[in-house]
C-alpha cells in the first residue's frame, strides 16, 4: 500500500476514557476529538492501539454509556472515507462486532503486520507480549475466553460495569505511577520482544501502546520501537508521512 503524497498515517493509544471520573474523562474526550478533527484532511488512516476505554463490554443489546462525541467522530470520519484501525487493549478488550457494525472500523484482537511504501510495521496493543507476567497472559486467556465473556454477559449491566470499573481502578492504585519510570532497553519487555521478531524478521518500526510512555527507541539502523505513551498525561501519538514515522505531542 501507499501512502498519498500530502497524507499521513496516524498512530495513537491509551485514552482510558471513563477513568479517574466523569468530569476528567469528558474533558480528555473533548481534546481527542478536537485533535481527530485536526488531522482529517492530512489523514490516509488512523490506527487507535488499545486501551481507548477504561472499561468496555458489549452485551448483546447494551453498550456502555457515554462517549457519544468521540464514537459520533469516529463515524463521521470513516463514513468520509478514512479507515480507522483499532486494537483492542486489556482494558476493552471485550468487544464483539459493534465497532464493526455501526462505525465500519476495523478490530483487531492480536499484533498485525501492515506494509507502506516499502516500510514494514510491527502493530499491537503490547499487552501479554514479551518475557515474564505469566501471570496476566493466564487471566489474559481467561477473559478472552468465550465461555467466560458469556458468563459475565449474564450479570445485569449495573453490576457488571459496576465490578469492572471497581477492579481497574483498584489494578491503577496497584500499579500508580509505576508506568513513568523508564526500565533501561534491557528491561522494558516490549522491547525485549520487539529485538526478538527483529532477529527473525525485518521490520522498520514496532509500534506499540500499553505502556504509557511515550518512547521512541533505535533498535538497528534501520528499525524503530515506538510506544505510543498517552492522552492522560502526555497527550503524545506518532505519525508516518510515507518515508518516516515520528513520535510527537499535542499542543
Amino acid at each position: 500500500m501507499e501512502v498519498p503524497n500530502g497524507k499521513k498515517i496516524y498512530f495513537l493509544s491509551d485514552f482510558h476514557l471513563g477513568a479517574p471520573n466523569y468530569a476528567d474523562s469528558l474533558q480528555r474526550e473533548k481534546k481527542i476529538v478536537a485533535f481527530l478533527e485536526s488531522i482529517r484532511q492530512q489523514a490516509a488512516a488512523i490506527f487507535i492501539v488499545g486501551d481507548m476505554f477504561d472499561f468496555w463490554f458489549e452485551y448483546k443489546d447494551v453498550t456502555p454509556k457515554g462517549y457519544v462525541r468521540l464514537l459520533g467522530k469516529l463515524a463521521e470520519i470513516t463514513d468520509s472515507g478514512i479507515p480507522i484501525h483499532f486494537f483492542v487493549g486489556n482494558h476493552d478488550m471485550w468487544m464483539n462486532d459493534y465497532f464493526e457494525k455501526e462505525l465500519n472500523i476495523s478490530v483487531y484482537f492480536e499484533p498485525k503486520t501492515f506494509e507502506w511504501n516499502g516500510k514494514k510495521f510491527f502493530i499491537g496493543h503490547g499487552d501479554g507480549l514479551g518475557p515474564k507476567d505469566h501471570g496476566y497472559k493466564l487471566l489474559k486467556k481467561v477473559f478472552r475466553n468465550r465461555i467466560s465473556q458469556r458468563l459475565f454477559g449474564f450479570l445485569h449491566p449495573y453490576v457488571g460495569i459496576g465490578l469492572a470499573n471497581y477492579f481497574s481502578r483498584s489494578s491503577r492504585k496497584k500499579t500508580g505511577s509505576a508506568d513513568e519510570v523508564f526500565l533501561g532497553e534491557e528491561n522494558e519487555w516490549l522491547i525485549i520482544f520487539s529485538r526478538q521478531i527483529l532477529a527473525k524478521e525485518h521490520y522498520d518500526y514496532f509500534i506499540f501502546g500499553h505502556r504509557h510512555l511515550p518512547m521512541d527507541i533505535t533498535l538497528s539502523d534501520e528499525s524503530h520501537y515506538i510506544n505510543l505513551g498517552d492522552w492522560i498525561k502526555y497527550f503524545t501519538y506518532a505519525e508516518f508521512n510515507g518515508h518516516v514515522t515520528q513520535l510527537k505531542k499535542l499542543h
